[in-house]
């Protein structure tokens, strides 16, 4: 189990918060904090846990760049096997850059604009997933007018719901932005088929993020493939379906799950359809991967309540705001001796909102000590921002015993230089 893995790479070594072999007080003060770390082996053994379970469908693991875009771990994974699941031109960029080669690249989101769908279709890419009408006809005109042709699957949605931390994070039913409605998949295939400039390669299908329980998955798969064979009988052939990503990773002790559980339910209907499986983990393989090290500023009592105030705000870890998002904290380094207390863990940033962790019972810290933020690796630095005019935090791979600077700090300096005066 991969959760044990991820347990030795951030361990305790003599009361210290390890990464793989390297001390993280130790990496706090090198790099500086905030800072976030990642284990070149929690990653490497993640993706592994995911291909392994699926082995016997050949699958494409089509990492979701979304959850962390950083070039080394792109081309970490891509040397693994993997491909990517994008959502945008920036990503496109990311992972051609990193080496991930166009054949094993699938391009999602509801609002692809043109000159990302050009670039693509100059990469050529494996496939795109068309989520509406209007962008199928716009692709399909893109392409015919430039003399090419793009592979597509449709995104059917199922409208299957799948219990999810927040309502955010839910997108396989029937009221959201994504895909397009179930019984209107056959009509858009039926006209898609006809298109100038596409050619039907397969369907996609994606429920949500951070889902846990295997079943809606399987109720998902089913549902797409009843498609599939009506599509046949309509003298449609597909080649592939892509199952989407989303699978939910243990931000504590209760809500784990493991990519072997998912394949158990949907290995034999897959197996079954003779298609050729696409999976898109973001989070499963980057989230365990990483964490977020801040140091304490201060100590503070107000209104009944302490609060320990560090120097990550939201604007480096967005998930507790945004998602109501539970992380784990723990100190760096073991305290004894230390009255528990029961605290709100808090940024610098000038909002109500920007925390860390409420009402978390923690031996109570004093300024300098350094916090570990867990499960940082996934929707961490790739959601961070600069507000507050706050410089983005350095990013980290740890590979045993060396830790590499994979994105220097960002400066003040950084902020303002592309940036004109009225004057200019």
């Amino acid at each position: 189990m991969h959760t044990e893995t991820a347990v030795r790479a951030f361990d305790w070594v003599a009361g210290i918060l390890h990464c793989e072999g390297v001390a993280a007080d130790r990496l706090a003060h090198e790099f500086g904090t905030p800072l976030y770390v990642y284990s070149r082996a929690v990653l490497e053994s993640r993706y592994r846990d995911f291909h392994d379970a699926f082995a016997s469908l050949d699958p494409l693991i089509a990492y979701s760049v979304k959850a962390n875009g950083n070039l080394a771990v792109l081309s970490l994974l891509g040397a693994l096997g993997a491909g990517a699941d994008i959502v945008s031109g920036g990503e496109l960029l990311r992972v051609l850059d990193a080496g991930i080669p166009a054949d094993r690249i699938v391009f999602s989101g509801v609002g692809k604009t043109r000159p990302e769908m050009e670039r693509a279709l100059d990469a050529d890419i494996h496939a795109f997933n068309v989520e509406s009408a209007g962008e199928m006809h716009a692709l399909a005109g893109l392409a015919a007018a430039t003399g090419r042709v793009a592979r597509i699957a449709i995104r059917v949605n199922p409208d299957v719901q799948a219990a999810t931390p927040h309502h955010y994070t839910r997108t396989g039913h029937g009221t959201t932005k994504f895909g397009v409605p179930y019984d209107e998949a056959l009509s858009l295939y039926r006209e898609a088929a006809e298109l100038p400039g596409l050619e039907v390669r397969g369907i996609d299908v994606h429920i949500g993020s951070q889902i846990v329980d295997p079943e809606p998955y399987r109720a998902a798969v089913r549902r797409v493939l009843e498609l599939v064979e009506t599509l046949r009988a309509a003298g449609i052939g597909l080649d592939f379906i892509d199952i989407g990503g989303g699978y939910g990773v243990a931000y504590d002790d209760e809500d784990s799950a493991e990519a072997r559980d998912f394949a158990k339910l949907l290995v034999p209907d897959l197996e079954n359809s003779g298609l050729r499986v696409i999976v898109e983990p973001g989070r499963y393989i980057a989230g365990p991967a990483g964490v977020l090290l801040t140091r304490v500023l201060y100590v503070k009592r107000m209104g009944g309540k302490t609060f320990v105030i560090t120097d990550a705000g939201m604007n480096d870890l967005l998930r507790p705001s945004h998602y109501s998002s539970w992380h784990r904290i723990d100190h760096v380094r073991r305290v004894a001796g230390r009255q528990e207390l029961e605290v709100d863990v808090v940024g610098p940033v000038c909002e109500s909102g920007d925390f860390l962790g409420l009402d978390r019972t923690i031996a109570l810290p004093e300024p300098d000590d350094l916090l570990a933020i867990r499960t940082a690796g996934a929707y961490g630095f790739s959601m961070a921002s600069t507000y507050n005019s706050r410089p983005r935090p350095a990013e980290i791979l740890v590979d045993g015993a060396v830790a590499r600077v994979i994105r220097p700090r960002e400066t003040w300096q950084d902020l303002i230089q592309p940036e004109r005066g009225a004057a200019d």
